[in-house]
């Protein structure tokens, strides 16, 4: 698991964006020499003539990949899922790239050398897939956990590793102490007959994970910094799982665990780029979608015979826990909370209308909150707002959730992206965990990633409801 600036990326997905860059680059080169087979005096093309060309493929197909959620973790469901998204992520490339090409004159390729070069990428592509599938599921290839404790985080740890794109294997699981919670089966407890360290070598261990639920009841000191000594690395629950999982495990963490940790610094600096990007993205966006926003209001107003608002106001709550007023399209009825009492918004919800489920699906709900980035109130990436009501009742239930409030709510945001919309308290708990991630790890990298990737959420419907 590498951190690359500031966000954890699987070393096994990484080298396969590195792998498909190159593909992509040289499936350009190949196109451009079958094409002139019939010539041989033009069957080889120079490096140099192909360039350009080549390089605009790569970068627009890898970031219509990455927009695809292909080079996350736990964004795919299975081999089908990944090809389609493949296929989709091609067919939207093959249009952008033709449309650079035919405006950009010094890029222009023959047809039938932008056919061949497409093709070439869509099979390369495919099969560097396939072996990924293959080999990540292979255990040998996987590095090899040794866990500490059978409690609560060692179960967390045992779903964790069911993931395919996990990259680690754990070989067992021992029990520190005697009354310590069981939460592992029995058969996948392993005894240490004589110390740790051999047992750790006979294994052929690459790392342990201190998983103990409550390490005051004893801790093996001396046994677990031998094998520091002996080049076992040597993780902490909270660290590894945020390292494998994108989310920091809320029922783990300590107020220490936040004094001690890295990250969650917000210098000025950054604050003044964020809003700048912001500033910036929000325009483009807006002038962008106004006739998406324009076609939007024609439809709701259709809809409702002329009655009714358009837009709908609502109080949330953004930076330092202020209150502010945000703005959408409107997609349930007019009365949809009579009495004024706030209800959370469910799957299926019968108050919203027929148009109201399209844009909501479609994010297209969403669109007039650039008017709330314009303003500052919120920044295009961060934490969802949620409502005063919402707020008040889950700061009481859940440790930590005003921790979310240290930086603006956003449009779209890590947990939006991870996690379906959230519906009740177990939902807003585990949002928390993604949200504490983003703000630990925030950087205006991790920021165009997760722009880049919630577009997978539109075109798969995940999280909008």
């Amino acid at each position: 698991m590498l951190h690359v600036l500031r966000h954890y990326i699987t070393r096994s997905l990484l080298t396969l964006l590195i792998a498909e860059s190159l593909h992509l680059f040289w499936s350009i080169y190949w196109g451009q020499a079958l094409y002139g087979v019939p010539n041989a005096a033009e069957s080889w093309p120079s490096i140099r003539e192909i360039a350009p060309s080549a390089t605009v493929l790569m970068v627009v197909m890898c970031l219509i990949m990455t927009a695809m959620g292909l080079y996350e973790r736990n964004f795919w469901n299975g081999k089908s899922d990944m090809l389609l998204r493949v296929a989709v992520s091609f067919m939207l490339g093959l249009f952008l790239v033709m449309a650079i090409y035919y405006l950009v004159l010094d890029l222009y390729l023959p047809r039938g050398a932008f056919s061949l070069a497409i093709g070439i990428a869509f099979v390369g592509v495919v099969i560097l897939r396939l072996i990924f599938f293959r080999v990540s599921d292979n255990a040998n290839l996987k590095r090899r956990l040794l866990v500490l404790g059978v409690g609560q985080q060692a179960a967390r740890l045992e779903e964790l590793q069911q993931v395919k794109t996990s990259g680690f294997s754990v070989l067992g699981y021992i029990q520190v102490h005697e009354d310590e919670v069981l939460n592992i089966e029995a058969e996948r407890m392993l005894q240490v007959t004589t110390n740790l360290s051999d047992l750790a070598e006979e294994l052929v261990i690459d790392e342990i994970v201190v998983a103990m639920d409550d390490r005051r009841k004893g801790f093996p000191m001396s046994e677990v910094l031998q094998c520091k000594l002996d080049g076992i690395r040597i993780s902490n629950f909270l660290a590894f799982f945020e390292r494998h999982s994108g989310k920091i495990q809320l029922d783990a963490l300590r107020p220490s665990n936040l004094i001690f940790a890295d990250g969650f610094q917000l210098a000025m600096l950054n604050a003044v780029i964020k809003r700048f990007f912001d500033l910036a993205t929000s325009s483009i966006l807006l002038l962008l979608a106004s006739p998406i926003m324009l076609l939007t209001v024609l439809a709701i107003w259709l809809e409702s015979g002329g009655r009714g608002p358009i837009l709908y106001w609502q109080t949330r709550v953004g930076f330092n826990g202020e209150p502010f007023e945000v703005v959408k399209f409107r997609s349930m009825r007019v009365d949809a909370e009579k009495g004024g009492k706030a209800v959370w918004a469910v799957k299926g919800d019968p108050r919203v209308t027929r148009v109201g489920a399209v844009i909501r699906d479609t994010r297209i709900d969403e669109l007039p909150q650039l008017y709330n980035v314009l303003r500052g109130d919120m920044s295009f990436v961060g934490p969802r707002p949620e409502r005063p009501q919402f707020v008040a009742d889950l700061a009481k239930k859940i440790p930590f959730y005003t921790m979310r409030h240290m930086v603006k709510p956003g449009i779209t945001g890590w947990a939006q992206i991870c996690f379906p919309y959230g519906a009740s308290e177990e939902d807003a708990r585990e949002k928390l965990e993604y949200d504490l991630y983003y703000i630990k790890n925030y950087s205006l990298f991790f920021d165009s990633v997760i722009m880049l990737q919630t577009v997978h959420t539109v075109f798969w419907g995940k999280g909008a409801h």
